[in-house]
């Protein structure tokens, strides 16, 4: 009888598998663009085994071992992680951004003996790379040649849809970056259920990639439209203009709108954004941090009715929650029902479930979760019990099973005894016009513990004073939620996915405290 959890005898899911069918149906049509040059799924697919081979045969690494790839979106990105991943080689995903200890410490945590690194990188990366790290491949003409070498039939490796095929870093808010382990299986479901809920994965769907690939996100948003049989034109890098001209010029039907995109977007002015048709768009999806309700609100105006889809999830358990187009007005300052085959529960800090209504902490189970932190067991063991994952986030369901997003654990002011949600006094400065982007922390205070602090960054050609904003405050919360002091700042510190970074206002603070 034959071993059904082997590749060779039970097709096992892969994260190239919808890709080499796509092309197995359409081998000529454009799979990938990205600053003019583009590749056919056939070029696509033949690139992905040439990969493969390099780095099984011309590199020497072996079934289980991590490589680090170290570059901005480019044209060459996903061919690089499928084909390690064909090898049984996962990607340890370094951000364009990241600083040199940040480099050496993901290349030594993951074994990195390689690095795939962009020519605009190569000096940062010999220069911050540990010895251990053996190899450098620059993606270009030295690449290009060595590809050119390579075989492109099958790769001689025994890989699982269970192996890890990416290991992307989280931020290290609270403490050292983990790499979060993510298997093919989990990926390639979580494709299968992006295209059942948002129905715009199809041969003739067309989307622009413009998050960081270097994210698990990022990839998968990438990966999802061309493993249906779609087109993906990849943005190097975000710029407001570039996104909207782009889905203007390439008729997209889809793109993933991250909360600071969107803020940029309503940033410009309106003559500006009346050059753009959206009238392609099918899905406009958000995700990364909840979008505020006045920000919906413009988005409907602008992309139309039914477009809108706000996607709720950690680098850890893939996407956990979605509010589609139908619910975007109905729930407010909502973060939607329970992804398809996803289970969410609210628990308190003993892991019991709290009465309906009630704020707990979000725990999430789901066939799409991380594979645990890697060389991190008791990290693993502290963010797992059993099959859920515990976010740290807090949250509340309401009675049709609809999930709010309270706030991050580690976010919450406590002032006075009080436990203030950042989120909640941010929904109602934005909801001034004059208000574009809002973050909420707590200044350290000798009576209070801590004092409620908004930073904000006003719109252009708009203004607001302080007193105003306080008394919309007053007007809206409860007085102990009322901000003690107003300030007005040019930017607000976000990562490389656009979320604001609450942490380091607070850490601003506490320096000024001192």
């Amino acid at each position: 009888m034959p071993d059904f959890t082997r590749r060779g005898a039970a097709r096992h899911m892969l994260i190239s598998d919808g890709i080499r069918a796509s092309a197995g149906r359409t081998p000529d049509r454009m799979a990938l663009r990205e600053s003019g040059r583009a590749l056919s799924y056939a070029r696509l697919v033949d690139r992905i085994g040439r990969v493969a081979n390099l780095v099984h045969a011309g590199l020497g690494l072996r079934h289980g071992e991590r490589a680090a790839v170290f570059s901005a979106n480019c044209l060459e990105y996903m061919e690089i992680v499928c084909g390690m991943a064909e090898a049984g080689i996962a990607a340890a995903t370094i951000g364009p951004a990241a600083a040199p200890p940040e480099i050496r410490f993901i290349c030594e945590d993951s074994g990195a003996r390689v690095m795939f690194v962009s020519a605009a990188l190569e000096e940062v990366a010999r220069a911050s790379a540990p010895p251990t790290v053996e190899r450098f491949i620059v993606i270009g003409p030295a690449y290009e040649a060595l590809l050119a070498e390579a075989s492109s039939g099958p790769c001689p490796v025994e890989v699982t849809e269970h192996d890890i095929f990416s290991v992307p870093y989280t931020s290290g808010a609270t403490g050292r970056p983990k790499g979060v382990q993510l298997s093919h299986r989990g990926r390639v479901l979580s494709g299968y259920a992006m295209a059942g809920e948002h129905r715009c994965y199809t041969p003739e769907d067309r989307a622009v990639a413009t998050t960081p690939m270097f994210h698990g996100a990022g990839f998968l948003m990438a990966l999802t439209p061309i493993w249906f049989g779609g087109q993906v034109e990849i943005l190097p890098r975000f710029d407001i203009e570039s996104l909207m001209g782009t889905i203007t010029s390439f008729q997209a039907t889809s793109a993933y709108i991250v909360p600071a995109h969107f803020a940029a977007l309503f940033a410009l002015p309106e003559a500006k954004r009346a050059q753009w048709d959206m009238r392609s768009m099918k899905a406009a999806i958000s995700g990364t941090a909840p979008l505020p309700q006045a920000t919906k609100e413009r988005i409907v105006g602008y992309f139309g009715e039914g477009k809108l889809f706000e996607r709720y999830g950690t680098t850890e358990t893939s996407i956990a929650t979605s509010l589609g187009p139908k619910d975007q007005l109905r729930k407010q300052a909502c973060v939607g029902l329970p992804y398809p085959a996803t289970q969410v529960k609210i628990c308190d800090g003993g892991g019991v479930a709290v009465a309906q209504g009630e704020v707990g902490e979000l725990w999430v189970s789901s066939p799409y979760m991380f594979s645990g932190y890697l060389n991190l067991p008791e990290a693993t063991a502290a963010g797992t019990r059993g099959d859920w994952f515990v976010t740290g986030d807090l949250a509340r369901q309401d009675e049709e099973g609809f999930v709010y997003l309270v706030d991050r654990k580690n976010d919450m002011v406590i002032s006075g005894g009080e436990n203030i949600y950042p989120r909640e006094v941010e929904e109602v400065i934005l909801a001034h016009p004059a208000a574009a982007e809002c973050g909420v922390t707590g200044a350290p205070h000798p009576y209070f513990g801590e004092a409620v602090t908004a930073f904000v960054v006003l719109r252009p050609g708009m203004n607001v004073d302080a007193a105003t904003l306080t008394a919309l405050c007053r007007e809206k919360l409860s007085r102990y939620k009322v901000p003690k002091e107003i300030r007005f700042v040019e930017t607000l510190p976000r990562n490389s996915m656009g979320k604001v970074l609450r942490r380091e206002l607070r850490a601003r603070l506490m320096a000024e405290a001192k």
